[in-house]
């Protein structure tokens, strides 16, 4: 697996975690989008930092730590988000969810 998809894949299972555990996916639910889309992009952007950190670091070999490997990492951030957005406008709500969403409208 290259880096590109082990971030497409991270960018689903976090939008997937924001979608259906309880607690966490009600209380996102009720956040205006703007907000969701900038929690998504914060996490993924916060995970490609320690990755690329931890490899120059040399405590892990994710990346090469020089321009060829941080352009590699931004194309894989982007990968991340994308899959991350797609995922998650996909998904089916939980009932819970929907009661959440309803809650906090009235």
């Amino acid at each position: 697996m290259n880096a590109t998809l082990l971030a497409s894949i991270a960018g689903i299972v976090l939008s997937l975690l924001f979608s259906y555990v309880p607690k966490l996916s009600e209380s996102f639910a009720v956040l205006d989008g703007v907000y969701k889309r900038l929690i998504m992009a914060g996490l993924l952007v916060v995970v490609a930092g320690f990755t690329f950190g931890l490899s120059c670091a040399n405590v892990v070999s994710s990346v090469t730590c020089d321009q060829a490997g941080a352009i590699g990492l931004l194309e894989a951030l982007i990968a991340a988000l994308v899959a991350n957005q797609s995922v998650y406008a996909i998904s089916p709500e939980t009932k819970s969810v929907k009661e959440a969403k309803l809650n906090s409208a009235g």
